[in-house]
């Protein structure tokens, strides 16, 4: 990588590729992933499914384009790959060839209506509004072992949320919603324009919508035979545990389908998520946990008698996730409780029917732990450096698949051997993802940065131009990066924002401030209910330690964040006027009026109780109050459907910084909820945040540029 290249455009964006999920095939031969990338021409971001042989004898072979996978998983003998994905509909769906005969029945529309079966000899109604389920997201599969296009296997007229095989490969189960006939009417009324009608708690969701009290039901599919069968007793009340998790069917051994779900008065008043077993012709489900947890993630060994899950507190997210195994008879063991580190975000892998694979956020990074099923879990994949995270795995018949991020190298997928985990420092590369994007580029470095907060020992990851040298360094302008969550950290590995800023010569440092997770309990609960105290200390203690080692320029810094990190930011500047400009998106500054906007009603009662219970509590934790004290100029992004942090609090806090003379501007993204997905909107974000900072740099004011 070339350190003299120019600043890096915002719309290279468009040359990024990202891993973003990965299924290793039952024989450990080979590896499906989603890779996104930029599509310039319709201006927006594709998710593609490939396949490569875990050998690495071949290139990856991409299997879709033009639209959109996810969820891939592949059939119990591996011939077999199936996605989600919302294409156009298959036309084997109306009239294919089945052993030289014609099939001119379909699972939807009325004509079809003797091939849906209920389980108590009832239809299951799915469409009498003549809805044929196009433009919904259905189950699709390619089979490798034969060739040709997907097929697709499910036509389920409101879409599919989730979906797994059958143990013998022929048939699935699936997750759906499905509509009484009111509750149809009233949804068509509503995407006619008519009015909003909701009695749930959890009335909304970012990314989702208005919510609505459609139950979501298991259906068992037989693709083959154009059949269906609706598992009538699985249609439990929605509430807000399932908005976080769904339903997660899973299908074990000795013909039981687990499945997350809760019941209760109230289930929209609170994240807990039970597992049941539901045997798949039918009856009523058997509850396997007592309540108490969170529970996501289920797995089964491969001989389906025991049941892996990440067990989660529902009124305290602090609290580490642990790493549980339960049996068929509830019986249920914690192998992570006694590490005092959370979870990371996959899904547990059986290794065989004993021992398993998870990732452990252990101090600002993720790397592989193993156990016995009745064992604890202890970290592996020694040779994993510190300078690089695990950013997915998954693991079959032996081989294991990670992908790896490393800051100077971007991030790909690599073999190893299950046995070899400890010992293998060179696992076999099978992706090459971003070469072209590396080649003439500046990259970045990273190094971990351990500094004093008071009588805190707090760490943070720098990261930095290639010609910056950290033991003989020459100031830079600093961008102080602050997490979301606070239950989350940050790691080394590559970014295309860190790479953005870097190659303009700052330094970005991202502090795990107490609150982050990976550092224990005690170091992330210390922030619970006590937020714009002890998060702010350390990430000027932060900002501090780096002036006085010589890696920031004191005159040249600068203050962002997203989500939490927008929240932060302002917390910051109500403390401090040292940094030269800030940028807060897509936060909250005032947690009163956004109670009961947002999505997060359960998580602000479980930090702060209720507003009107406690209001200094509330009133403490909000910047907004403290609006007097900023001084800095501040840029405030929002998007316009972001119900997360509604765009509301950006306003606020914008019209009141302006009310006082501060020089603020407000960007709001049309059409985007938290998250900025439309690519030329996020390249728009990158140019406008540059341009702020170099606005307000005294390098730039000075006419000094070289860095700016």
């Amino acid at each position: 990588m070339d350190p003299d290249s120019p600043p890096l455009a915002p719309e290279a964006l468009y040359d990024v590729t990202q891993v973003t999920d990965l299924a290793v095939s039952p024989g450990g031969e080979r590896v499906a992933f989603l890779a996104r990338e930029c599509d310039p021409d319709a201006d927006e971001r594709r998710t593609s499914l490939l396949v490569v042989p875990t050998d690495g004898s071949e290139d990856p072979h991409r299997l879709t384009r033009a639209s959109d996978a996810s969820a891939p998983k592949w059939s119990p003998d591996g011939t077999k790959l199936a996605f989600l994905a919302v294409r156009e509909r298959d036309a084997e769906r109306r009239i294919g060839s089945d052993d030289g005969g014609l099939i001119t029945e379909s699972i939807d529309g009325n004509d079809g209506q003797d091939n849906i079966e209920g389980t108590d000899g009832e239809d299951s109604g799915d469409d009498e509004d003549g809805d044929d389920g196009e433009d919904e997201t259905q189950v699709w599969a390619f089979d490798l072992s034969r060739g040709g296009d997907a097929r697709q296997l499910t036509d389920r007229p409101h879409g599919v949320a989730d979906y797994d095989w059958s143990p013998d490969g022929e048939r699935l189960v699936v997750a759906a919603r499905d509509p009484t006939d009111d509750q149809r009417e009233a949804l068509e009324r509503r995407e006619a324009g008519g009015p909003i009608e909701v009695d749930r708690l959890q009335h909304k969701a970012d990314g989702a919508g208005w919510l609505d009290d459609v139950r979501t039901y298991l259906f068992v599919v037989d693709p083959d035979a154009g059949k269906e069968r609706r598992l009538d007793a699985t249609g439990f009340e929605p509430g807000a545990g399932e908005m976080q998790s769904g339903r997660q069917p899973r299908w074990g051994g000795d013909d039981r389908i687990a499945f997350l779900a809760y019941e209760s008065e109230r289930p929209d008043d609170t994240y807990e998520r039970d597992v049941y077993l539901v045997d798949p012709a039918g009856g009523d489900p058997t509850r396997l946990t007592d309540g108490g947890w969170a529970f996501a993630g289920l797995t089964w060994n491969p001989s389906g008698t025991h049941l892996a899950v990440r067990a989660g507190d529902p009124e305290n997210p602090y609290r580490p996730d642990e790493l549980q195994v339960l049996d068929a008879s509830g019986e249920r063991r914690s192998l992570a409780a006694g590490l005092d580190r959370t979870l990371g975000w996959d899904d547990p892998a059986w290794l065989d029917d004993r021992s398993l694979l998870a990732t452990l956020a252990d101090e600002g990074w993720t790397r592989l732990a193993r156990a016995d099923r009745e064992g604890t879990l202890e970290r592996t994949y020694r040779a994993q450096s510190r300078d690089e995270s695990v950013t997915k795995f998954d693991a079959g018949d032996g081989t294991v698949v990670v992908a790896r991020s490393h800051a100077a190298a971007g991030t790909d997928l690599h073999a190893l051997a299950a046995d070899a985990l400890d010992d293998d420092p060179d696992p076999t590369r099978l992706t090459a993802l971003n070469t072209c994007f590396f080649e003439g580029r500046a990259g970045h470095r990273a190094r971990r940065v351990a500094f004093d907060s008071g009588d805190q020992r707090v760490e943070g990851i720098a990261l930095y131009p290639t010609d910056f040298d950290p033991d003989a360094p020459d100031p830079r302008p600093l961008l102080l990066d602050i997490h979301g969550g606070p239950m989350a950290y940050d790691q080394p590995g590559w970014d295309f924002d860190a790479a953005f800023w870097t190659s303009r010569g700052y330094v970005v440092f991202r502090v795990n401030y107490r609150g982050s997770t990976s550092y224990g309990r005690a170091f992330s609960e210390a922030l619970r209910g006590r937020w714009n105290t002890l998060e702010v200390d350390d990430l000027l203690a932060g900002t501090d330690h780096l002036v006085e080692e010589g890696w920031a320029d004191p005159d040249r810094l600068f203050v962002t964040g997203f989500s939490q990190g927008g929240i932060n930011t302002a917390y910051v500047l109500t403390r401090t006027d040292r940094f030269a400009a800030g940028a807060a998106e897509h936060g909250i500054y005032d947690l009163a009026s956004s109670f009961g906007t947002d999505d997060c009603h359960n998580w602000l009662e479980s930090d702060f109780g209720l507003p009107w219970e406690n209001p200094g509590g509330y009133r403490e934790a909000s910047s907004l109050p403290d609006v007097d004290a900023i001084e800095t100029p501040l840029l405030l992004t929002a998007g316009e459907e972001d119900w997360r942090c509604p765009p509301t609090q950006s306003e606020q806090l914008y019209v009141s910084l302006r009310k006082r003379g501060v020089p603020a501007k407000l960007v709001v993204y049309q059409g985007e909820h938290h998250a900025i997905e439309d690519p030329e909107r996020a390249v728009h974000r990158l140019r406008t945040l540059a341009d702020w900072f170099e606005t307000h740099d005294p390098a730039t004011e000075t006419g000094d540029r070289t860095a700016a």
